[in-house]
């Protein structure tokens, strides 16, 4: 019975396979309530559930739609946590801390209706200041005037969210906040007589692109990219060069950042059009001073030519967004992009895989292919796609707006990946705590403590060894842009295919500190709280395990096979007992000739 046993288990074990379900899940994720536009993602109430910050009322309301362990798993609150802004439309949301009392803000960029075009540009920025359970929608007379949308930001390492901009006069500023809510100080930035006149829209960055665990300044102009080095001397950046846009590129989109041939290094990636119609399009890596070409095939399976999605006016669409994720979690970056063919009324989102460059590959090694059957639930047309995890079990679902007929709809899409992949997933807060009400509702209803709000500009990288005995070196940044619907999730996932082995060491920087963690369980949900910033040997880290699909077949497998020894052994255990009681019987009327 046990060589029965072992074998049984050894076969719950080997049986994986690499195909991928996936499934339309819209009325389990958002049941009836499809008509929020999802503009930020973030924690609001520190349940440690991602919630999701939508538009509604045709961009006039700004809503919160509470995360829950329960389908429907995201939900409006009550009472509602909502602001409505009149005569005005919501350009862009940021949620974060702007007054250091550990709870999340949340600042929107408003314009005029009807007047978001290029020929009336400024942009009104207001903060609605948030509280443990409770939005304080108060009117906007002291919004902030500017032009374009802002870059959320870490300024002087206070933990308290800032902003970096274009003012109405063209002048590059620092808006830096505090903790009495009071209008923030305006700081031009220094060096200044580097007048490039800044895109619109931008892919500014606060990211660390040089290792030193400091957050820089990536600026996009209409004619570079702007590289400023963050400093010690805090609230200085320092100019250390310029990279020329794509020659030949007509339209750029935004670009971003990701570790796209898994170094530990953080790349530039840049969607461009070589026409204005971005019927040619190309993604391009910016690797060793140069750029190169990634090689995507945008040609279809039925010979239709796509390419980046581009309407300007429009929403999502009025710049090429993309946005990545370790889809497979195989550990390379995978990228959500919306396509349009030949007519840009009709766009779509598809998933582009990493994958190894094969062929014309040159000094770089990855490609990316266009998996343009992954999505194909919502082949009515989608506006936009960003990763999300909505069961939080570490596997990166799909968050949609479907486009029909001039209406946009938020729609889920479940990842289901029918092999046990491992993971590890980082969220890095402010370290912030509020003394008048530390205590909070947690997730499963215990009072906890809030350790702050997510955080601008942190680096995580992650060292572990593999089944072959190779090192892997991954890194990440944490919520490096904010405008223009960036998307970005207030944590990290790293993707560590079917290497059970534990992650040898984990590292998070900023503030020009870092601390490492080392043999991390894979499968875990790291919360790292970095207070003090400049005393690393302080900052605390919790860790919540997460369960494999393969561990809990196992158990169950396991479980199985010893209730079914059980049983046989019961049973066995009775027809004993059973013969034993037929023998005393027969003993007890034998005849005794002895005794005669």
């Amino acid at each position: 019975m046990t060589t029965k046993c072992t074998i049984f288990v050894f076969i719950v074990l080997s049986v994986t396979t690499t195909l991928t379900q996936s499934s339309d899940i819209t009325p389990l994720v958002f049941g009836t309530l499809t008509d929020g536009m999802p503009a930020a993602f973030g924690d609001f109430n520190s349940d440690e559930l991602t919630d999701v910050f939508v538009l509604r009322n045709g961009g006039k309301t700004v809503e919160i739609l509470l995360a829950h362990e329960e389908e429907p798993i995201l939900r409006v609150a009550k009472p509602s946590l909502s602001c409505t802004f009149e005569n005005k439309l919501i350009t862009s949301v940021v949620p974060g801390d702007f007054d250091g009392d550990a709870f999340m803000d949340v600042m929107v960029t408003l314009v005029y209706r009807g007047k978001e075009n290029e020929h009336f540009p400024h942009t009104y920025a207001h903060i609605i200041w948030g509280g443990a359970s409770h939005l304080n929608c108060s009117n906007e007379r002291k919004a902030i005037p500017m032009i374009g949308q802002p870059l959320a930001l870490d300024y002087n390492q206070d933990m308290i969210v800032d902003l970096f901009g274009q003012d109405t006069d063209g002048t590059r500023v620092f808006w830096v906040f505090n903790n009495t809510r009071n209008p923030p100080e305006r700081i031009p930035m220094e060096d200044n007589m580097r007048r490039t006149e800044l895109s619109r829209p931008h892919a500014h960055a606060f990211i660390d692109l040089n290792e030193d665990y400091m957050a820089d300044l990536f600026i996009t102009t209409k004619e570079d990219f702007e590289i400023w080095l963050g400093s010690e001397h805090k609230g200085k950046f320092i100019y250390k060069k310029s990279i020329q846009h794509p020659k030949g590129a007509k339209v750029i989109g935004q670009s971003l950042f990701m570790d796209v041939e898994l170094k530990g290094q953080m790349d530039l990636v840049t969607p461009i059009c070589f026409d204005d119609n971005c019927q040619n399009s190309a993604l391009l890596v910016y690797s060793n001073g140069e750029w190169h070409n990634l090689q995507v095939n945008f040609k279809d399976d039925y010979g239709a030519t796509w390419g980046f999605a581009l309407k300007p006016g429009s929403k999502y669409t009025d710049t090429i967004t993309l946005h990545s994720g370790d889809f497979n979690m195989d550990g390379y970056p995978d990228i959500l992009a919306t396509l349009s063919p030949n007519n840009p009324e009709h766009p779509q989102s598809f998933l582009l895989e990493n994958v190894p460059c094969m062929t014309s590959c040159g000094k770089f090694k990855r490609s990316y292919n266009v998996r343009w059957n992954i999505l194909n639930s919502f082949k009515n047309g989608t506006a936009m796609a960003a990763f999300f995890d909505f069961y939080q079990d570490g596997i990166l679902d799909v968050i949609l707006v479907s486009y029909h007929n001039k209406e946009y709809k938020a729609a889920a899409f479940k990842n289901s990946l029918d092999y046990d992949a491992n993971f590890i997933k980082v969220m890095v807060l402010t370290g912030l705590s509020n003394k008048n009400n530390e205590m909070i509702m947690g997730r499963v209803g215990k009072k906890r403590r809030t350790y702050g709000t997510n955080l601008p500009g942190p680096l995580i990288s992650y060292k572990t060894t593999t089944q072959e005995g190779y090192t892997r070196h991954g890194a990440s940044a944490q919520i490096p842009q904010s405008a223009h619907f960036s998307l970005n999730l207030p944590y990290t996932i790293f993707g560590l295919g079917r290497t059970p082995n534990f992650v040898d060491s984990l590292t998070v920087g900023l503030s020009n500190h870092s601390r490492s963690w080392n043999q991390i369980i894979p499968n875990s949900q790291m919360v790292v709280i970095p207070w003090p910033a400049n005393e690393p040997s302080r900052w605390k880290a919790q860790l919540f395990v997460t369960p494999s699909k393969l561990i809990l077949m196992s158990v169950a497998a396991l479980t199985g096979i010893c209730g079914i020894i059980t049983v046989i052994i019961g049973v066995l255990h009775w027809k004993e007992r059973q013969e034993d009681k037929k023998e005393r019987l027969s003993e007890s009327h034998r005849f005794h000739f002895d005794a005669m």
